[in-house]
């Protein structure tokens, strides 16, 4: 008969000692729900890219805010849907003192104080061209004059009620002119996180489909990161850490491991991951082929990101794990 000391299986014998023994957890509380927002009332649009999503209007995105945190989600992300004939090649839209950003976080932090809210700060949802800044007459994107206007959003943001400023442009020198901007107006308690690590990446597909963005020429290479280079994250983490940066934000989430980890060994700042629209897309195109369960999944692939070092998660498949009587988590 084989003697053996070491038998690893008897810590997976049963589903109490596996429960014992299991080295990371996921729970509501470490997950972030983007939602798109719309113009009306009780308007909910399917986006036809990520199944399952909607555009909501604010009333309907009270509802479902409300559904999430009680069900254990503590924060959500709010993205805006403009429609193309209010966009300007300035993204004017996106700095009016009633802004649909706005108007929505006076509505969540009204009704849902103890809900976190995080709000984009970019410019891609309101400009006609589709980037993330101000473009010149050779269509290339001006860094300093986006962050101008970058640092005017936060400061609306900010006074609308925002827990957590979230500038996703990948301007050189934001995130200290956003913190100067709001610390100089009385906002020291509004937290920035910060998309170090924004890759130019094709995942993004679906979300530009939802929001109406695509490019009307040229790419995000010139400003967005190099998905070969890993350093160069280490670089940008560190630089918006000592601007001031609260939560360190890696996207995409799923083919960038290596880097949330880096990152989170790097840093003692907190280290965010999105687990992006094409991550999601992928997962649901397949179940509905009937090729795997969905819900499995997506906890699988929020636990991987979770175990690479991420404190939190933003992701479309929140509702999907918090939410119904096939919910995995609780």
């Amino acid at each position: 008969m084989l003697t053996m000391l070491k038998r690893p299986r008897r810590n997976r014998k049963t589903a109490a000692i596996r429960s014992l023994v299991q080295e990371t957890s996921l729970t509501p509380a470490d997950l972030v729900t983007p939602f798109f927002i719309q113009e009306g009332v009780n308007k909910r649009d399917p986006i036809e890219s990520l199944p399952g999503i909607a555009r909501l209007s604010l009333d309907l995105l009270l509802q479902e805010a409300t559904a999430q945190h009680a069900a254990g989600i503590q924060a959500i992300a709010l993205f805006p849907v403009i429609v193309p004939s209010l966009k300007t090649p300035y993204g004017c839209i996106g700095l009016e003192r009633e802004s649909l950003v706005v108007r929505a976080l006076r509505l969540l932090k009204q009704e849902l104080p103890s809900l976190c809210v995080i709000t984009d700060i970019a410019l891609d949802p309101y400009t006609s061209h589709g980037h993330d800044g101000i473009v010149n007459e050779r269509y290339e994107v001006q860094n300093d004059a986006t962050v101008e206007k970058l640092c005017e959003m936060a400061l609306l943001h900010a006074e609308a009620g925002a827990d957590f400023v979230a500038p996703s442009d990948m301007m050189d020198g934001r995130i200290g002119a956003i913190r100067g901007k709001l610390d100089s107006a009385g906002f020291s308690d509004v937290g920035i996180l910060a998309y170090s690590a924004k890759y130019a990446s094709s995942l993004y597909a679906p979300f530009r489909n939802a929001l109406g963005s695509s490019l009307a020429h040229g790419d995000k290479k010139g400003y967005q990161m190099n998905p070969a280079n890993v350093r160069e994250a280490l670089l940008e983490a560190k630089l918006d850490e000592e601007e001031g940066a609260d939560i360190l934000m890696v996207k995409p989430a799923l083919f960038y491991l290596d880097v949330i980890t880096r990152l989170s060994q790097e840093s003692n700042l907190p280290i965010a991951a999105y687990h992006v629209s094409g991550e999601y897309a992928m997962v649901m195109a397949a179940a509905e082929r009937g090729f795997l369960d969905a819900p499995s999944v997506f906890y699988e692939a929020l636990l991987s990101i979770k175990r690479a070092g991420a404190s939190l998660i933003f992701s479309y498949a929140a509702p999907q794990l918090v939410l119904g009587r096939d919910a995995l988590l609780t």
